[in-house]
């Protein structure tokens, strides 16, 4: 479930892509005709946006919510994570405050990463069946999926959400291992142990930008995912926090620091790395091309294309994209509903329709309005003020752990 409602969407959508794309125009003035510089700093670019830095974003704030929830036996809403440093000041409008900027800061993350997923879905369709890559394709395939999610949602955690996160793990990691078996093997898993090297070299000068030249990597890519990244951060923290009652500080925190950020690591290998070394060592172009001219939703159909069975796989592709689809929006749907609703979990039935339904409608309203761009803007503007929110959290919890090991 960690990995459905966190990232499924977009490995599927980057995971070819945005290597592809940082190879193409490399970050921090390497030469792209230098191509092993290239690919290096492609891969550790990738990983440094999908790595350590948001996982550990997320563990602060379902660290947080998970503390004071089973711990000081507050409410699971995103203010009771508060509750150590501000008191019962929570619960006026401090809270009021403080929910209201999660609600739109999950919702507008949530649109996001549902106009992306639409994206995809209408590229795959024109590519396998030649359904038209329209506007109003993608607002078709908005409507289905979220019709879909609001019976996983209606169904609650144990039925719909929790199987469906099963299959759509089973199916991710077939694809994975479909792409390892007829990709270059060799090349993929020690390319793996290399860019994680790569990215320990170089977190330093991919997190600093004073004196960067990269200005268009800087602001299109880091600065965008570090928004996403926030904004989605009271989605998955409060999600996380309720399916990990029981677990210890170390546990929870170590296994979201490494489990996720290792299979990430693994996934952008296996498919960026995977269509780098078509496109360097065997002349094949269509990946590059889709990227190069802007259409990053068609990188994954260009390497399976490539790939044995491509039609059969390019078609289970647009299903896991379509489970991840799911699985984000009723997830989404319940974390807002739980935080609206002060953290009661049995909510009424008919809450939990409105908002994965409003949820589907604000995605197709800003990728009507604006498309990607729209999308990353609307990502950025509610993430910001959540960032601020996310340090005083880190303060709060600070204290509420030192206390408790004080009485402890």
């Amino acid at each position: 479930m960690l990995f459905a409602a966190g990232i499924g969407i977009g490995l599927m959508f980057y995971g070819v892509a945005e290597p592809v794309q940082h190879f193409l125009s490399p970050p921090l003035g390497i030469d792209p005709a230098d191509t092993d510089a290239a690919r290096n700093v492609a891969m550790a670019a990738t990983i440094f946006h999908w790595g350590i830095h948001p996982w550990a974003l997320y563990a602060v704030v379902a660290l947080a919510l998970a503390f004071s929830a089973y711990n000081l036996r507050l409410p699971l809403t995103i203010r009771a994570a508060f509750h150590p440093l501000l008191g019962n000041a929570v619960w006026g409008r401090f809270g009021h405050v403080i929910d209201i900027m999660a609600v739109f800061a999950t919702l507008f993350g949530l649109a996001t990463s549902l106009g992306l997923g639409a994206q995809q879905l209408a590229a795959g369709l024109a590519h396998l069946l030649g359904v038209p890559d329209t506007t109003t394709t993608r607002v078709l395939v908005i409507a289905v999926v979220t019709s879909i999610a609001t019976v996983s949602v209606v169904s609650g955690m144990d039925k719909g959400i929790k199987r469906l996160s099963q299959a759509n793990l089973v199916l991710a990691l077939l694809a994975l291992a479909f792409v390892l078996a007829v990709g270059p093997t060799l090349d993929v898993l020690s390319g793996f142990v290399g860019s994680i090297g790569h990215y320990l070299a170089e977190i330093g000068p991919l997190s600093n930008w004073v004196g960067r030249d990269d200005l268009d990597f800087m602001h299109g890519w880091t600065t965008f995912f570090w928004a996403w990244w926030i904004s989605w951060a009271p989605f998955v923290g409060l999600f996380i926090a309720r399916i990990s009652r029981g677990r210890t500080v170390r546990q929870l925190v170590g296994c979201m620091l490494v489990v996720p950020v290792l299979l990430s690591a693994l996934w952008f290998n296996a498919f960026g790395a995977t269509a780098l070394s078509m496109h360097i060592d065997g002349g094949h172009t269509a990946v590059v091309d889709a990227v190069g001219a802007g259409r990053l939703e068609l990188g994954l159909f260009g390497l399976l294309e490539a790939l044995p069975l491509g039609a059969v796989t390019s078609g289970i592709a647009i299903v896991l994209v379509a489970v991840f689809f799911i699985t984000s929006s009723d997830s989404g749907s319940l974390v807002i509903d739980t935080i609206t609703a002060g953290g009661k979990i049995d909510t009424p039935i008919g809450l939990r329709v409105f908002w994965c339904t409003f949820e589907g409608i604000v995605a197709i309203t800003l990728l009507v309005s604006g498309g990607l761009v729209a999308l990353q803007t609307a990502a950025l503007i509610t993430g910001f003020p959540f960032a601020l929110l996310v340090l005083v959290m880190c303060v709060s919890l600070w204290k509420g752990l030192r206390a408790a090991a004080r009485q402890g």
